[in-house]
């Protein structure tokens, strides 16, 4: 039975991260998203990106994240939405900073709808 409550979870926590890209899409207009199943699409790979990716981009640019006091964070998530943006057809940013703004705000949705794949989510 715990099987079935993790994968419906994580299909929620899909669905809740899709409508928060689509949010964050409507808001941004150098953000285009095709389609809600396009916004599920981007939020699994964002976060799949986020597990491979980002914590070896982390290391390799240990030094510059300490110089800019944490800040080259926010250029890594940039740039894993632009690889997400050049794999998922019916995605496009329009450019860096767009990306740059697409991440901030995706961030402060996901948090307001309690968006965290892969955590311990006490409301479902």
């Amino acid at each position: 039975m715990a099987s079935s409550s993790s994968a419906l979870n994580i299909v929620l926590q899909l669905i809740l991260g899709g409508v928060a890209v689509l949010l964050t899409s409507y808001l941004l207009p150098g953000v285009h998203v095709a389609d809600f199943f396009t916004g599920i699409v981007i939020a699994a790979l964002i976060a799949l990106l986020n597990i491979t990716i980002k914590p070896i981009l982390i290391i390799l640019t240990i030094p510059i994240t300490i110089v800019t006091l944490g800040l080259f964070l926010l250029v890594i998530n940039a740039l894993l939405i632009l690889i997400a943006a050049v794999i998922v057809p019916g995605f496009s940013v329009d450019g860096f900073w767009w990306a740059l703004l697409f991440g901030l705000i995706l961030a402060i949705i996901n948090s307001l709808l309690g968006v965290s794949l892969g955590g311990n989510n006490k409301w479902i």
